[in-house]
């Protein structure tokens, strides 16, 4: 029988549903339908605002999916605080109070659905959450405990219906007395299976202490093949090959002129993104490792990826020199690594010639279609592709001032290429 093979990808899940639906209904409902149907339109809003998009909302529940969990965070405590501030112009007992669940997981999308373990470990901690309340899985924990101005309080392991492993779930706080703290975390006690395991451990540091002693007194010393654990990963790893694509390293010794080094990044996770049979981690987790002294195993087993793209840029006049490395995170070894020296007007097809490489290497087949896309809009103007590269760089800042910025240095892009497909598309998201 011919299996079906599905697109996966990472992504921050927000689950939401209303406490005591049923109640509210049966009082009246009419004035519940008016209400929920003011209330979706208020998230819907909050959810666009933080960069994500509403999935689905059948009868009192709320699916949204955030490239970020840092956003999905942010959205539903400003959804809470956007629903208490209107809750508190109705009578008490027809106050509408949304249960928020949010979880960085793994999951399968068709067309604009998404499925899987993700969303059901979402929903699951969302019933875990109070009326007006948000939950996070400790997944998601993990990407915001130092990032948000806000406090949590640990609820322990939670088991969710056929996840073999239960999670952890953590309530948010949004009291200014709590930000910062983390209440009721501590370390469980070791089980039965971790006592052995302990045990092992230990055993095997005593004959790694005298291995150690021949290796460096006896015989000539070598370094050590660090590999990514299968067990350890944070998300099961995809049937299809997956990759990550770290930052590459902007060695040109100016800060200045780490726009161009991330718009390469970018530009080559974009390009693998559009090969089907390729599960590619999107750049907003591959660009938390940015200036971080990270080991490949490490973020594979973070990401839950085989295989790690890393690299650097040296931009000198109308020169670049890049240099890139695939990396097999399971065992250790470089698949394939190259370094070009070339004037900047070709620096698409350095691109181009990464990309194909690194599919190559994966044996990962590349339809005409694919190879199409992967070409397609580029220009043949390396001062339109750096005032492109620049817009990029200040778009993200996510202000109304920086967007106007963006989109004149958009406009200059457009204006030295009119036929710079890319940064007319581009254009039409600074409205």
């Amino acid at each position: 029988m011919a299996t079906q093979d599905f697109k996966r990808k990472l992504t921050a899940i927000l689950s939401a549903d209303v406490k005591g639906y049923s109640r509210l209904m049966g009082e009246d409902e009419e004035a519940t339908v008016r209400t929920i149907t003011a209330y979706r339109e208020v998230i819907g809003s909050v959810v666009q605002k933080h960069r994500g998009r509403v999935v689905d909302s059948p009868g009192d529940n709320i699916l949204a999916e955030f490239a970020s969990v840092v956003d999905a965070v942010r959205g539903a405590v400003e959804i809470q605080e956007e629903l208490k501030s209107r809750n508190a112009e109705l009578p008490e007992n027809r106050r509408m109070e949304f249960r928020i669940g949010v979880n960085l997981g793994d999951v399968i999308h068709e067309e604009e659905r998404i499925y899987g373990d993700g969303v059901n470990i979402a929903a699951r901690i969302e019933s875990l959450a109070d009326g007006g309340g948000i939950c996070i899985s400790g997944s998601a924990f993990e990407q915001v405990k130092n990032k948000l101005e806000l406090g949590y309080e640990y609820l322990g392991e939670h088991s969710v219906k056929n996840i073999a492993e239960p999670v952890r779930v953590y309530r948010v706080l949004v009291e200014p007395e709590a930000i910062g703290k983390v209440i009721g975390e501590e370390k469980p006690e070791p089980r039965q299976g971790q006592r052995i395991a302990l045990a092992v451990v230990i055993t095997l540091l005593l004959v790694g202490g005298a291995l150690l002693v021949w290796k460096f007194f006896v015989r000539t010393p070598s370094l050590p093949v660090e590999v990514a654990s299968v067990e350890k990963m944070a998300f099961p790893l995809p049937e299809i090959p997956s990759i990550a694509v770290l930052p590459f390293d902007n060695l040109s010794g100016d800060s200045s002129q780490d726009y161009f080094s991330d718009g390469i990044t970018e530009s080559i996770i974009t390009a693998l993104s559009n090969v089907t049979n390729l599960f590619v981690i999107a750049r907003n987790s591959s660009f938390t490792y940015k200036g971080k002294p990270v080991k490949v195993q490490q973020v594979a087993e973070e990401l839950g990826v085989r295989y790690v793209l890393e690299g650097s840029v040296q931009r000198s006049g109308d020169r670049v020199r890049i240099t890139a490395q695939l990396n097999d995170a399971l065992t250790g070894h470089h698949l394939w690594a190259e370094n070009y020296d070339r004037e900047i007007g070709d620096i698409f097809a350095l691109q181009d010639d990464i990309t194909e490489h690194v599919t190559m290497a994966l044996q990962v087949k590349l339809t005409e279609g694919e190879q199409a896309r992967i070409r397609r809009g580029h220009t043949n103007n390396p001062e339109a592709y750096d005032y492109f590269l620049r817009g990029l760089e200040v778009h993200r800042t996510f202000t109304k001032e920086a967007n106007a910025q963006a989109r004149k240095l958009f406009e200059k892009a457009a204006e030295l290429d009119p036929n710079y497909a890319h940064v007319w598309q581009t254009i039409g998201r600074t409205h």
